[in-house]
């Protein structure tokens, strides 16, 4: 006997931050579990799938295809295409650098851009390359009044370790999951139960 399909999600993530802050890193180690040295400047937009499974209020599951939005770090390349990048957006998340003082002062803008676009958003921020105590360029408090200021949930981040990396993407999606079934923002399938579920995948690098 065939067991009833799970209801399926489609959700829209998107990144913003500076160049260099570890955007397009942080998403390669959620998605593939991998880190590379290298630096390599993301080129435009590049989109990555995660599929997790989330358990509904009753106990029934949910499968969640999260696709993450990842933009080349320049404000003035986020102009042109901010209402196309946010569009439908269910959460973002915004990283700083945290050798990089600046980062942080930057993201203020980011995240006008998003509410001026489409409005209050879940938001997680991911003050990364936590590995690299020696160079901290910033305070925790004034990562946490950031915070704060943005209704936001704060985490501690390294792409290279993959310390908390997981657990804040899991935190957001829970969030715009919530958010999105309340508010009816989200777009839930019932696929039919001879469909297969496709795997998870990474595009672009």
């Amino acid at each position: 006997m065939l067991e009833d399909p799970k209801p399926r999600m489609k959700m829209k993530i998107c990144a913003v931050g500076e160049e260099a802050v570890g955007k397009t890193s942080l998403i390669h180690r959620y998605v593939a579990d991998k880190y590379e040295d290298d630096y390599i400047r993301t080129i435009g937009t590049l989109i990555s799938k995660k599929t997790v499974e989330l358990g509904g209020a009753e106990g029934e599951a949910t499968v969640v295809d999260a696709v993450i939005w990842d933009i080349m770090g320049r404000k003035g390349f986020m102009d042109l295409l901010r209402d196309a990048y946010f569009y439908r957006a269910n959460g973002v998340f915004a990283v700083l650098d945290t050798t990089r003082k600046g980062t942080l002062e930057a993201l203020h803008g980011w995240l006008e851009g998003v509410t001026n676009a489409v409005g209050t958003l879940p938001i997680v921020i991911l003050a990364n390359k936590e590995d690299l105590k020696a160079k901290v360029d910033v305070t925790k408090k004034a990562v946490k009044d950031f915070a704060k200021g943005w209704n936001a949930t704060l985490f501690s981040t390294s792409a290279k370790t993959g310390k908390n990396v997981e657990k804040a993407f899991e935190v957001l999606i829970h969030a715009a999951y919530e958010r999105g079934m309340s508010a009816r923002q989200v777009t839930v399938d019932e696929p039919e139960a001879e469909q297969p579920v496709p795997a998870p995948d990474f595009i672009g690098r």
